[in-house]
């Protein structure tokens, strides 16, 4: 399967196996936590102590054949078929707000039903069908990220149609990941720093719009500044994060000897595993999921800085950044150094929609890496390509290697 494309009749090499053993690791944390936060409430709910675990288990080996399958199929058939994934994205986020086919849970309709199958979250896969489009719109011919037309106004329009769809729901945490992820991919697409400057002050004021509008929001950046003031009501759910974590110390109290996942810290399964984290494995084990976080973003954007071409690279960098933004919102939240959003942490938390969708994008990325450069070749220059900042070769002059 070659497209026509010069860069797609390359012999592919190994994939990022490093890349493998991270997700892999983070993939068996998570399996291991959402048990250990889940048997109460699985015996309590459903009789049995693993119905989490198994559910979780089978959406990790859903998960598995995805990232195995987009591993082996050449990234730029995504790029082909990007329009309609972009098409599909959007369906399905107007779709989720049909009372019929949306499912509502938690004041909140962000699920999809889909006949006798459990319910999806469309938001999970639409950040993966956004980095598609926006991936091939700005790699496309000519520098377009530099252009208004070409540039900023493209956008600007993802931007406003999938964050309002996602706004609907209502889902912030799911659209501020969204908004940084284009924002990041313009920026290294080379798009003028003066204009991300401006985008940024005008997303502050209407995110900051967004929160006081809503009492639920304006009530979670209350809570964020002083728990302490409605311990038992506002900060309730802070405060109980944050004593999961000091319970922990710097080893933790063992796994499986969490306190505080018997009923104290809501969604200790889902936003709230982090904690549960701290509180069973200490100090030392949130420090070794960060740095497991902090390896694959590591491995991620070296697979961008060596990828053949700029759309292999913005592929990458929106991957990445995806799983990188996510991670930081969610352990930020829970260690109160940003205001708490639900938003899962990435291959951790249970749900079988976010574990699949992320799953699904590492394989994409791992494709990417099977084409990467040798590392000279990677940073010898604009003339060589090294990073979708810069342009890569022409296809003429591709053809000519």
């Amino acid at each position: 399967m070659t497209f026509g494309n010069p860069q797609m009749r390359q012999t592919p090499r190994r994939p990022d196996f490093l890349l493998i053993l991270v997700v892999a690791a983070l993939i068996l944390v998570g399996l291991q936590v959402v048990y250990s936060s889940t048997f109460a409430l699985a015996l309590t709910e459903y009789d049995s102590v693993v119905y989490f675990l198994v559910r979780q288990a089978l959406w990790a080996l859903i998960g598995g054949i995805l990232l195995l399958a987009c591993m082996r199929i050449n990234y730029h058939f995504w790029g082909a078929l990007s329009p309609l994934f972009v098409m599909l994205a959007a369906a399905m986020l107007v779709l989720v707000l049909i009372p019929s086919l949306g499912v509502d849970q938690y004041g909140a309709q962000r699920w999809l039903r889909l006949g006798p199958l459990p319910p999806v979250q469309p938001g999970e896969f639409v950040k993966l069908g956004v980095i598609l489009g926006l991936a091939t719109w700005l790699s496309g011919p000519g520098e377009r990220a530099k252009h208004f037309s070409t540039g900023f106004l493209p956008v600007m329009l993802f931007i406003g149609v999938f964050g309002f769809l996602i706004m609907k729901q209502p889902d912030m945490g799911t659209a501020l990941v969204m908004v940084l992820i284009v924002a990041t991919m313009y920026f290294l697409a080379g798009a003028d720093l003066k204009v991300l400057v401006m985008m940024a002050v005008a997303g502050f004021a209407g995110g900051m719009a967004l929160v006081m509008n809503a009492g639920y929001r304006s009530d979670r950046l209350q809570s964020f500044l002083d728990p302490w003031q409605d311990p038992s009501g506002l900060g309730f759910h802070i405060i109980q994060l944050l004593i999961a974590l000091g319970s922990g110390g710097l080893f933790g109290l063992g796994l499986g000897a969490s306190r505080q996942k018997f009923f104290y810290v809501p969604g200790a399964h889902t936003d709230g595993v982090f904690a549960i984290i701290g509180e069973e494995t200490g100090f030392v084990g949130c420090v070794v999921v960060v740095v497991l976080f902090a390896a694959l973003v590591y491995r991620g954007f070296r697979i961008m800085q060596q990828a053949p071409d700029q759309f292999g690279s913005l592929l990458a960098a929106g991957i990445v950044s995806w799983i990188a933004f996510q991670a930081l919102i969610n352990i930020g939240g829970i260690t109160r150094s940003i205001p708490l959003t639900g938003i899962p942490l990435p291959f951790i938390s249970y749900g079988g929609s976010s574990l699949a969708a992320t799953m699904a994008a590492v394989g994409i990325l791992l494709n990417v890496s099977k084409y990467r450069q040798a590392p000279e070749a990677a940073s010898a220059g604009p003339g060589a390509g090294s990073g979708p900042g810069r342009r890569r070769l022409g296809r003429a002059a591709y053809d000519r290697r």
